[in-house]
């Protein structure tokens, strides 16, 4: 197993943690990510951590789909993989259609099928083979439509970037997950539960596996952000993840179309999931964090005494899961889980 650390987006001012990703290529963590929703981008600051760095491997956790064109979105990736000596890693996600219609100002309908064209024009400008022609229901290449000058030209990137870059995609639904196994390097899951992966997951990976006949299995990189908050005291180590999970599951989507919300419902807290939701978005946000039930938090986070952690962890070193981003905010829970893991 390997571990990653996740930064995550910036709120109002955006301060990197720059001795902190130092200190975790110090102690042999194998990737740092950045995030971006509708704020701080994720593509800069990896730039200027690759900058500050020279081993660990950069990625996106995850680039939104719908903020860039795939030529765009492959003309960074070829940059920063080439100025970073081949360390980047492509995240991509489409987000939530609240930040895609609401923010972006673009479509939402039929995310699966738009992701998996995107990720194939990337792939198709990557490996190079001929100028790019791509004729989707979502992306023409060259474009032909009725407000086309007819001037297009189908071009080949000037700048040489890897066919085997790493791809991943953040997904949440059964669906979604089942694409990232079919046509993605690694998966990018959030609140991954490892004891609830044979009832919730399992069958979604297969099915991506199986319809992509000749995949090597074992070199897709089952990647979930987690948690980690370490203290004597187990109830204030959770109460320090559970305003994020009310975040999450109360305010990242509207009522009848919330992922993470979906999400906790099949791991088994309909009813909790419910009342937090019913207590954000009536504005209770406080509230919504204290109902946060201590067995979801204990399901996708590591809390609590160095002790409870290494015992707890053993359920993901079980799991399928192959690389564990840490989340956490200090050098002493970065070391802690490397003695754990490394």
């Amino acid at each position: 197993m390997r571990l990653g650390m996740m930064l995550g987006y910036s709120g109002a001012r955006i301060e990197l943690p720059a001795a902190l990703v130092q200190e975790a290529e110090r102690l042999g963590y194998d990737v740092v990510w950045t995030a971006e929703a509708y704020g701080s981008d994720a593509v800069t600051p990896l730039a200027w951590l690759g900058a500050l760095t020279s081993r660990i491997g950069l990625g996106t956790a995850i680039m939104q789909i719908p903020a860039r064109t795939p030529a765009n979105t492959a003309m960074t990736a070829i940059t920063l993989d080439q100025l970073s000596g081949g360390r980047f890693r492509l995240g991509l996600g489409m987000s939530g259609p609240q930040v895609v219609e609401g923010w972006h100002g673009q479509p939402y309908g039929k995310p699966l099928a738009r992701t998996r064209e995107y990720v194939a024009v990337v792939r198709q400008i990557m490996r190079r083979e001929a100028p790019l022609h791509f004729d989707g229901d979502f992306y023409r290449i060259p474009y032909q439509g009725p407000d086309a000058a007819g001037l297009g030209k189908a071009l080949k990137s000037t700048l040489h970037g890897r066919a085997d870059l790493p791809v991943y995609l953040g997904a949440i639904g059964p669906r979604n997950v089942a694409l990232a196994a079919e046509i993605a390097d690694g998966w990018l899951p959030i609140f991954f539960a490892p004891e609830q992966y044979d009832r919730v997951h399992r069958e979604h990976v297969e099915a991506g596996f199986a319809a992509a006949p000749g995949k090597d299995r074992a070199r897709f990189d089952i990647a979930p952000m987690v948690q980690v908050v370490m203290g004597k005291d187990l109830d204030a180590c959770r109460l320090a993840v559970k305003p994020y999970l009310a975040l999450y599951i109360g305010g990242m989507g509207a009522r009848g179309r919330n992922f993470y919300f979906d999400l906790a419902c099949r791991y088994g807290f309909e009813a909790d999931a419910a009342h937090v939701q019913d207590l954000y978005l009536s504005g209770e946000k406080l509230k919504a964090a204290f109902a946060v039930p201590d067995g979801l938090v204990d399901a996708v986070a590591l809390c609590g005494p160095r002790e409870r952690i290494a015992e707890r962890l053993s359920l993901w070193k079980s799991s399928p899961a192959t690389t564990l981003n840490i989340m956490a905010n200090d050098a002493a829970t970065l070391r802690l889980m490397a003695e754990l893991v490394l």
